[in-house]
């Protein structure tokens, strides 16, 4: 559906402006999150799973409810099983599961309390589980740079690449810092790993359909300059990347505000991941290459202007 059908915005116009901008963005990112440190959740730190059945059927904010009345942090919750079945997280994996079993039988005592089992997680475990979720990352971005390198040109295999450690850092620096706010409880957990490695399949998507408009208008408008063509490109692709957009962060705003604790560590990272690689498909990765381009004609003309002052020596 074409919302923006013929528009002439001069997106790359301000490209020495983004340009700027989102190296300062990163720069400020990388700072805040060596100076507040990510806190990571049972996951990656350890803990303690316990398996509980409560007769009556609460709801998961009830039980939520009476386990911060008893002052434990910390927890996630989610069903197991049956109806009447749910599974605890707790960082304590020493005491964790006894106070949860007490604040249970307090917080519900007319119910019946069954601890269905008990597993934990130790932290080397979980610092064993951190370090794969890194090579996760770092695997699946390579891999994203051999397909765009091999599909376009090496150079807007680099510009993906650019984009794509962008949208991961700064997200992942907002998550850092929200968290420690304490506007958002966003531990890091395998949720907001899930939720970054989405970002990046969701942020080359949208950078591969910029790519594919560039390289078909560059054969399409032989002789055209190449900036005008790229900020051509951009605008012809609008609609699709406004329709996209929009859709997509109109459903993760329902999962933040409705999800619950259990999705909302991942709609946060997903709503904001989306926003910043839409943004760095527009103004990282079409800009380098814009910037990439000019300096090989550069290069070319230099290197012509040589040949031919030697020629007449």
């Amino acid at each position: 559906m074409q919302y923006f059908s013929k528009t002439d915005i001069n997106f790359v116009g301000l490209r020495h402006f983004f340009t700027k901008f989102s190296l300062a963005l990163t720069i400020l990112g990388l700072a805040a999150t060596f100076i507040l440190k990510p806190v990571l959740g049972i996951d990656f730190k350890g803990g303690a799973e316990v398996a509980v059945e409560i007769s009556g059927n609460p709801s998961i904010s009830d039980i939520r409810n009476v386990i911060n009345k008893a002052g434990i942090k910390g927890t996630e919750i989610k069903s197991f099983g049956e109806a009447d079945q749910f599974l605890i997280r707790i960082m304590d994996a020493t005491n964790g599961p006894d106070l949860i079993n007490n604040a249970l039988k307090s917080g519900f005592p007319n119910n019946n309390i069954t601890m269905l089992k008990v597993d934990k997680i130790g932290p080397k475990i979980g610092a064993e589980l951190f370090i794969e979720a890194i090579w996760a990352v770092i695997l699946a971005v390579i891999a994203i740079l051999i397909y765009i390198a091999f599909r376009f040109e090496f150079n807007f295999g680099i510009g993906a690449i650019i984009a794509l450690v962008h949208d991961v850092v700064v997200t992942f620096s907002l998550i850092v810092v929200v968290h420690h706010l304490g506007l958002v409880d966003l531990e890091l957990n395998q949720s907001i790993l899930a939720g970054l490695l989405t970002v990046v399949g969701y942020s080359i998507n949208d950078t591969v359909i910029i790519f594919d408009r560039i390289r078909e208008n560059k054969e399409k408008h032989k002789g055209m300059n190449f900036v005008k063509m790229v900020n051509m490109s951009l605008n012809e692709t609008l609609s699709r990347t406004v329709n996209t957009t929009t859709t997509t962060i109109l459903v993760l705003l329902i999962l933040f505000v409705f999800g619950g604790p259990v999705l909302q560590g991942f709609a946060f990272t997903m709503l904001f991941g989306i926003i910043f690689g839409t943004y760095s498909s527009i103004y990282i990765a079409s800009n380098f290459v814009i910037w990439r381009h000019e300096q090989i004609e550069k290069n070319n003309t230099d290197a012509g202007k040589a040949t031919k002052k030697l020629a007449t020596a």
